[in-house]
């Protein structure tokens, strides 16, 4: 079965958005991409410091509401409408939840062929590259780096924290049918 969507799932400055790029560039054919982080900034902004959206923490912890979730399912719906209508999809997302987040994507799924990636990086890697985007609040990385993993199984799995992102796309991309 040929695949539609690859799905990265990793914590915050794991360098996913990276290999999302690479695998933009190596694949083949023509690949969409499209990002949590995308998601939660087309959200209104006052669903993005409210309990029922969306609320970051000063030590980097996440939490979402109902109404979070009821845009999240319409989003991964609308994604998954995409991939059935012919696009190829990459997703990079962070499973706060663990096994529930992949769970919800497996909802939304049905039988499109996918390919799981787990995006790891040691904490403190990560927390580094946090600190240098100074886009992010500290702590978020570290606080996300295993968490996000939990319970969740994957097809495939990469570690950047000693491996560029273009040979993590390699990688990947080498399992892409």
């Amino acid at each position: 079965m040929t695949t539609q969507m690859i799905i990265l799932n990793g914590g915050s400055s794991s360098g996913k958005s990276g290999i999302v790029r690479c695998l933009q560039a190596v694949l083949p054919d023509p690949w969409l991409a499209f990002g949590v982080d995308s998601f939660v900034d087309a959200m209104p902004a006052k669903m993005q410091a409210s309990d029922e959206g969306i609320v970051f923490s000063a030590d980097g912890k996440v939490n979402v509401g109902a109404d979070f979730r009821a845009l999240e399912a319409a989003w991964m719906d609308g994604v998954v409408a995409m991939a059935r209508a012919g696009a190829r999809v990459i997703i990079d997302d962070v499973f706060l939840g663990g096994a529930a987040s992949q769970q919800r994507w497996q909802n939304a799924l049905g039988d499109l062929a996918v390919l799981w990636v787990g995006v790891r990086c040691e904490g403190a890697v990560a927390a580094g590259r946090e600190v240098a985007r100074g886009n992010r609040t500290q702590g978020m990385a570290a606080s996300q780096a295993d968490v996000v993993h939990a319970g969740v199984l994957y097809d495939l799995e990469v570690d950047t924290t000693h491996t560029e992102s273009l040979l993590c796309a390699r990688t990947i991309a080498a399992h892409v049918r």
